[in-house]
C-alpha cells in the first residue's frame, strides 16, 4: 500500500511538472516582442506577464485577442544598394518596415460605447505619448484633454503608446501604464518599441483600432502630448463648419507644409535616405504636432495606407495617403505647430490673450499647459490690448 501511494504521488508530481513546463513554454511563446527599432526579438519578463494577466482579470475593459506570430525580419534588405552604410535605426526600419500588426497590451473597447455608440463622440482626442511621460498625461487629463461635454458635444480622450526600455525598466513602464489605465481607462498600448521612427506605425495601429472600436466618431484631434490645445475652441469651430460637415465629409486642417522634400543629411532627426524614399519631394501635409480631421477622412487615410509602404515620418506619410485618395490638407491660422509668434520682445509671450482664440500650439511644458489652461478660462480676463503688456 505504501508503494502504491508513493507511486501515485510521484506520478502526480511528474504530471504537474510537465503541465507547468508546457504552460510556461506557451507563455514565453506568446510574449515574443517584435521590436521594430531594436531589430531583434526578445521575451517579456515573466513577472510582467503575471501582472498583465492579473490586471486583465480586474479590468474588464482589457480586450481579449488572439496573438499573432511574431513578424519576421526581412533579411533581403541587406541586398539594397548602400544598405551597409546606413545608420542602425534606418537599417532596422527597413528590416521591419512590413510589420503592421502587434499585440494589444492595454485596450479600451468601450471608450466610444461600442461601434454604434461611437456616433455620439463628437471629438476624439488621440494623443501620442511615450510610456515615461506620466507628468504630461496627468496635466492633460486635468486641462484640455478632460473628458466632458462642451456645447452639448462629447469629448473623449485616448493616449496611444508602445513599449520602452528593456528588462526592469520596461517592466516599470508597463506597470505605470497599467496603473494609469486602471484609474482612468484611457491608455491604448501595443507591444512595439515606442520611438520616433515608429510614429507612423503607431498612427496606423490606432486607425485599425478605430475601425473596430470607434468607427463613427465625428472628428479627431491627432496631436502630441506636449501641445497646448484649446479644445473648447475646436468644438466650436467644428460645430460651425461652413459646409455643414458633421464628420461625414473630408476635413484635414492644421499647419500646412508644402513644397518640401526628404532631408538627406544623416545628422538630422528627419533623415530619410533614398533607400527609404527615392522621390525628392513630399506631397502637401499638416505638421504632425497636431491637426484636426474628420472621421470620414480618417477612414479614407487608413484605407489608402494598405497600399502605401511605410515612411518613418508620420505626418508626411499621412499626406501621401491623402494624395493617393485625391484629397488635400488645408491650413488653419489657429494651428501653430511651429510656435506662436508675439509682436514684441517686451510683452509676455505666454500672456493668455495670445492663446485664447487659437486651436493649438506645439511644445509646451506640463506646468505651462496647466497654467495657460487656467488663465484662458479666467472670468475677468480682458484682451483689449491694455492687459497684454502686463505680466
Amino acid at each position: 500500500m505504501r508503494i502504491s501511494v508513493r507511486s501515485s504521488c510521484l506520478a502526480a508530481v511528474v504530471v504537474a511538472t510537465l503541465c507547468l513546463v508546457i504552460i510556461l513554454s506557451k507563455d514565453n511563446l506568446n510574449d515574443v516582442n517584435s521590436s521594430v527599432s531594436q531589430g531583434q526579438l526578445r521575451r517579456t519578463a515573466k513577472q510582467d506577464l503575471i501582472d498583465s494577466v492579473r490586471d486583465a482579470a480586474q479590468n474588464s475593459a482589457l480586450a481579449q485577442h488572439v496573438p499573432r506570430p511574431a513578424c519576421e525580419r526581412n533579411d533581403s534588405m541587406v541586398n539594397v544598394s548602400g544598405f551597409a552604410s546606413l545608420p542602425g535605426n534606418i537599417q532596422d526600419f527597413l528590416f521591419y518596415r512590413h510589420c503592421r500588426h502587434f499585440p494589444v497590451l492595454l485596450d479600451v473597447p468601450e471608450k466610444c460605447e461600442g461601434p454604434r455608440g461611437s456616433a455620439d463622440v463628437f471629438l476624439l482626442l488621440v494623443i501620442k505619448s511615450s510610456p515615461a511621460n506620466y507628468e504630461r498625461r496627468e496635466v492633460l487629463r486635468k486641462t484640455w484633454a478632460r473628458e466632458r461635454q462642451h456645447r452639448g458635444k462629447r469629448v473623449r480622450r485616448l493616449f496611444v503608446v508602445g513599449t520602452a526600455g528593456t528588462g526592469y525598466e520596461r517592466q516599470r513602464h508597463n506597470k505605470l501604464l497599467r496603473l494609469e489605465h486602471r484609474e482612468y481607462g484611457d491608455i491604448l498600448q501595443w507591444d512595439f518599441h515606442d520611438s520616433f521612427f515608429n510614429l507612423t506605425l503607431k498612427q496606423l495601429l490606432f486607425m485599425a483600432w478605430m475601425e473596430r472600436r470607434c468607427p463613427q466618431a465625428r472628428f479627431l484631434l491627432n496631436g502630441d502630448d506636449d501641445i497646448f490645445a484649446n479644445t473648447d475652441n475646436m468644438v466650436e469651430y467644428l460645430s460651425d463648419l461652413p459646409d455643414g460637415n458633421d464628420g461625414t465629409k473630408h476635413l484635414y486642417v492644421g499647419h500646412l507644409i508644402q513644397g518640401v522634400g526628404p532631408i538627406r543629411e544623416s545628422w538630422s532627426k528627419y533623415y530619410v535616405p533614398v533607400q527609404v524614399h527615392a522621390s525628392e519631394s513630399y506631397p502637401p501635409y499638416c505638421g504632425g504636432g497636431g491637426f484636426l480631421l474628420s472621421g470620414f477622412t480618417a477612414r479614407i487615410v487608413f484605407q489608402m495606407s494598405h497600399s502605401i509602404v511605410l515612411l518613418p515620418i508620420d505626418d508626411v506619410y499621412l499626406g501621401m495617403c491623402l494624395e493617393r485618395a485625391g484629397l488635400k490638407p488645408v491650413s488653419h491660422f489657429g494651428v501653430r505647430t511651429a510656435g506662436l509668434p508675439v509682436p514684441s520682445s517686451k510683452v509676455d509671450s505666454y500672456h493668455p490673450c495670445y492663446y485664447r482664440e487659437i486651436l493649438l500650439v506645439h511644445r509646451f511644458l506640463p506646468h505651462q499647459i496647466y497654467l495657460m489652461w487656467s488663465r484662458i478660462h479666467e472670468p475677468n480676463l480682458k484682451c483689449d490690448g491694455s492687459e497684454v503688456s502686463q505680466v
